[in-house]
């Protein structure tokens, strides 16, 4: 048996491994490679492996850097099945179209901005067809029940209490008249947490392939409502809104329930809007409503007792492109929950672009950045950013409320691993973190578990018998920065070259102008080589 690591190697992002068993081959996830434009790029690169020849995919949950390729792989000759749960199988039925939309529009603002430059038509990545035909080859699989795949392969879904339908999977080889226990835990979420059921205790693992996004911090211990009330009541008092870039698919379900929780206790103003203005976000709290089997005890109560949480006065559905432009010329304050959750897409973009240069305003954020990601940008301490075309001064105040996250923290993955008792991992594999993140909790599992660990880059691949294994380094490059360096400089360079022209025609014709230009530029001049200093430039 052969496992080789496609995604999410050294990466929070494109969570996809390729599992061959004999003349079977089979996936675990095929998702997109979001962050920065240099990750992005992987989503065009050819598939390391023939499509065509992949008998199966196990879909852990349907966040798009899990299933975000899977429209990819069945343009490029997939035919076979893909596996996941029921509420998986609902929420790709909105994801993947949705991930279709904005790739053709994209493509078409590629192409456009492409087209002044001489060059040839950008395609999209996949099209609406191509999505929708994806999703004719998903099969609903149930919890805990152990389904056979192949005469030499066995698949249980297990719940991963990261969102609705989340999976942990256990899959069992024999081959070789030996049988192995993978264990692959998908996004492992944080117990305790309202809605979702804790992450399923699993007994025992051969191999373990663990995700590591927080594997090098905890999250932060407070009460949420309190936290998100006074945040609110800071923002309203500024006369600002509160903008909130929350991933359609689970966080923005969790903030609508401690919203209503608030509102339920009258701690919330009910003169306040809470407007959602996600078309996405909607659908997928409408499915969140018709699965409420999968939910936790305490969400099962309130639901049975109030028949919808979507339901109150406060809050308003803005679905339509008219209704979210409206929302930008409306006069007073609200709190907006769009997505995307990284602010790298979507109708969140426009409220940014409307809110980041006010200083009465709050811009919160509720889980995880990717590298190069805006949202990352803006919570290291960016002062200017490009959005829609426009440069925005960032005035607005920047806030993280981590302990929204739907991953579970370098202490809660510990004490996951440290129930795997029968067997004990013989190789803990820690994916779907960033390097930092990933040696932190290597360290602990070796210290505190004793377990032997493994971090591997991407094109990685690890042969398995047994218990036994060897490992086959990549050759695959390191994915360079310079390639998006070089594109940043170049558009630099020419609005350099525009700022150039216009400071000469203003002297030209204003000679009087050319001492307190000269002066205004020279203390430009002076700044940049300040802030470049700390790192000897």
């Amino acid at each position: 048996m052969r496992l080789k690591f496609i995604g999410a190697a050294h990466m929070v992002t494109g969570s996809c491994y390729l599992l061959q068993i004999g003349d079977d081959s089979f996936l675990v996830d095929c998702g997109m490679f979001q962050g920065a434009k240099r990750i992005r790029e992987l989503n065009y690169e050819v598939f390391p492996f023939n499509p065509a020849e992949i008998r199966a995919v196990f879909l852990t949950h349907a966040h798009v850097d899990h299933c975000g390729l899977i429209p990819k792989l069945i343009k490029e000759g997939f035919q076979g099945t893909i596996y996941a749960t029921k509420a998986t199988c609902e929420l790709v039925q909105i994801m993947l179209p949705d991930s279709a939309h904005i790739q053709e529009s994209d493509a078409v603002m590629m192409t456009r901005k492409g087209r002044r430059r001489g060059d040839a038509p950008v395609e999209p990545l996949y099209t609406l067809d191509e999505a929708m035909e994806a999703l004719k080859h998903f099969e609903t699989i149930a919890y805990d029940t152990p389904f056979d795949v192949s005469e030499n392969l066995s698949l249980t879904f297990r719940d991963a209490g990261h969102i609705l339908g989340s999976a942990i999977l256990e899959v069992r080889v024999r081959e070789g008249g030996k049988e192995t226990k993978l264990v692959f835990s998908g996004d492992l979420g944080q117990p305790n947490q309202p809605i979702i059921k804790d992450p399923t205790i699993i007994d025992g693992a051969d191999f373990l392939l663990v995700e590591s996004t927080y594997g090098d911090r905890l999250h932060q211990v407070y009460d949420k409502e309190t936290a998100l009330i006074e945040l609110i009541n800071d923002t309203m008092d500024r006369g600002g809104n509160l903008i909130i870039p929350s991933f359609a698919v689970g966080r923005t379900q969790t903030l609508l329930y401690y919203f209503y929780n608030l509102w339920k206790s009258g701690k919330l103003d009910e003169d306040i809007p809470i407007i959602l203005d996600s078309p996405l976000a909607i659908k997928a709290t409408r499915i969140f409503l018709q699965n409420s089997q999968d939910f936790d005890d305490e969400a099962i109560a309130i639901f049975t007792r109030e028949h919808s949480l979507i339901h109150f006065p406060q809050l308003q559905i803005s679905e339509t492109p008219a209704e979210s432009r409206a929302l930008n010329s409306e006069e007073g304050s609200a709190i907006i929950l769009s997505a995307s959750g990284m602010a790298d897409a979507g109708r969140i973009l426009h409220h940014l672009k409307h809110n980041l240069w006010r200083p009465e305003s709050t811009i919160l954020f509720v889980g995880y950045q990717a590298e190069g990601s805006l949202g990352r940008r803006l919570i290291d301490g960016i002062k200017r950013v490009r959005i829609l075309g426009e440069e925005v001064a960032v005035k607005a105040q920047i806030k993280m409320l981590d302990g929204f996250s739907a991953h579970a923290d370098q202490n809660q993955i510990l004490s996951w691993i440290s129930s795997l008792k029968t067997p004990r991992p013989a190789k803990v594999i820690i994916v779907h973190g960033e390097g930092q993140a990933q040696e932190a909790l290597k360290s602990r599992i070796q210290k505190e578990e004793g377990l032997s660990c493994y971090i591997p880059f991407r094109g990685d691949e690890i042969k398995i018998s047994g218990r036994a294994c060897d490992i086959v380094p990549s050759n695959i490059p390191s994915v360079s920065v310079e390639m998006e360096m070089e594109d940043f400089l170049r558009d630099y360079d020419a609005d350099y070259r525009q700022f150039r022209q216009k400071i000469l025609r203003l002297v030209i014709r204003q000679p009087k102008m050319l001492e307190p230009t000269i002066r205004l530029m020279t203390k430009g001049r002076n700044y940049i080589r300040r802030i470049f200093a700390p790192f000897n430039i």
